[in-house]
């Protein structure tokens, strides 16, 4: 029985759970979900999928697992890969995933949801202003961890590298400009060149132009 992801292309986080699973040879299947109309909100949704309301939810038999960084920790336990070499490189990428969480990832999709998913007139301009300068700080902390090296722990992709890269793939304009971060846009490349590797709208069902 293939492990089932309950998951939507627009969204980087269920493309961080996505992307560990498909580079980690898993069998694996999306099962789509319609965030824009509303699924995750609904009665239903949190009652039989995830009562956090939210996706990518990962089912493996009995196994029901939410929140992108523990779905990619059970990933790297059930494959053997992205956890790291030993004890000291897995609390390191432990690290660098809870950073991404808290200071790039998380906004990083706020601003790209309020700059491109909510009608022009609603768009909060000092919102995104002020989050732009975050993520800014956080693009810096990025690009200067990544000077000198292929990935973000050790000598290999780890969940570090594909937590962090979970929002930088996307077309959508959210003031990332991969040509401004020489060495974010090498690592990104790189990554973009492993077998297996897709972008999230190919990785996923559902994209912006589906709702066009």
């Amino acid at each position: 029985m293939s492990i089932k992801l309950h998951c939507f292309g627009e969204s980087g986080n269920a493309y961080k759970a996505a992307l560990a699973l498909e580079l980690s040879g898993l069998d694996w299947e999306a099962v789509p979900v319609d965030f824009f109309g509303g699924q995750t909100r609904s009665m239903e949704y949190r009652r039989d999928i995830n009562e956090m309301g939210e996706a990518p939810v990962m089912i493996d038999g009995d196994i029901r697992l939410t929140q992108s960084g523990v779905i990619q920790d059970y990933v790297a336990e059930k494959s053997g890969k992205f956890g790291g070499k030993d004890a000291d490189e897995r609390r390191e990428v432990l690290r660098w995933m809870f950073w991404d969480n808290h200071k790039l990832s998380s906004q990083a999709g706020m601003t790209r949801f309020l700059m491109n998913f909510l009608p022009e007139d609603k768009r909060p301009q000092e919102v995104i202003g002020f989050m732009q300068g975050r993520l800014k700080a956080a693009y810096t902390v990025l690009n200067d961890r990544l000077e000198g090296r292929d990935w973000i722990v050790g000598s290999d992709i780890t969940n570090a590298d594909l937590s962090c890269c979970g929002y930088l793939y996307y077309p959508e304009p959210y003031g990332f400009d991969r040509a401004d971060w020489p060495h974010i846009d090498a690592w990104l490349t790189r990554l973009s060149e492993t077998p297996g590797w897709q972008h999230p709208y190919d990785l996923m069902p559902g994209s912006p132009a589906d709702r066009a």
